[in-house]
């Protein structure tokens, strides 16, 4: 997207991202609310109002120095509440609402790969409105795929910790949630050491590789 200054690519960013971490909270919520525990809906964090959701540090301040000052989206929204003894059957259903972010994520970035390619089929028809939606396509694609595959690695309190605390013997899982406190400060590690892109890079190129529009999304970011 070199193509693009930093404000226009910041509106192109925009509408992908808040509906990137929108979407994925609201997600944590419904599946929670469907397996017994209400505790994200009475507190309406069931909702797609991005209001609801973010973080003034992680969502605005955080991803806009790393933008501006190493060109990578990092940040993080509010958790959703879940009391997991409301929960019918608790350490399988803790690790379905974790994984209905990632899911979510998965099926939004298929959406935007579909996106890009009905952009690509109205270039020739009016290029105001196709190569909006090819741009914002292909941000929509990284950057869901990107969130995926950063909450599934196997590190609390991320999706994909959760997802490895339930399944680890009750006594693994207590010592394994004791580390959850350094979680961040590990991730925040690993950013400012160049290592979390080395970790994550390759399965989010595999996966965007195998998704609608991964071709015109290789070309604009150039990896």
């Amino acid at each position: 997207m070199n193509a693009l200054n930093q404000i226009q690519l910041l509106a192109v960013l925009a509408l992908p991202v808040v509906l990137a971490i929108t979407v994925h909270e609201a997600a944590h919520g419904w599946v929670a609310n469907r397996l017994g525990d209400r505790t994200a809906l009475m507190l309406g964090r069931v909702t797609f109002n991005p209001l609801r959701h973010i973080d003034p540090i992680g969502t605005v301040l955080v991803p806009l120095v790393t933008f501006l000052l190493a060109g990578l989206l990092f940040g993080w929204a509010k958790p959703v509440p879940v009391n997991v003894q409301n929960l019918r059957h608790p350490r399988r259903d803790m690790a379905l609402v974790a994984l209905a972010g990632p899911g979510v994520n998965l099926l939004m970035a298929i959406a935007w790969g579909l996106t890009i390619q009905g952009g690509m089929w109205l270039l020739d028809v009016n290029q105001w409105v196709a190569l909006p939606l090819v741009y914002m396509g292909a941000a929509g694609v990284l950057i869901n795929v990107f969130l995926m595959v950063l909450n599934l690695v196997p590190l609390l309190p991320l999706d994909g910790g959760r997802v490895l605390n339930a399944m680890l013997p009750r006594r693994w899982s207590y010592y394994f949630s004791r580390l959850e406190p350094y979680g961040l400060l590990i991730l925040v590690l690993l950013l400012a050491t160049g290592r979390l892109g080395l970790v994550l890079l390759p399965p989010v190129i595999g996966t965007v590789s195998l998704l609608p529009g991964a071709d015109i999304v290789r070309e604009l970011f150039h990896y």
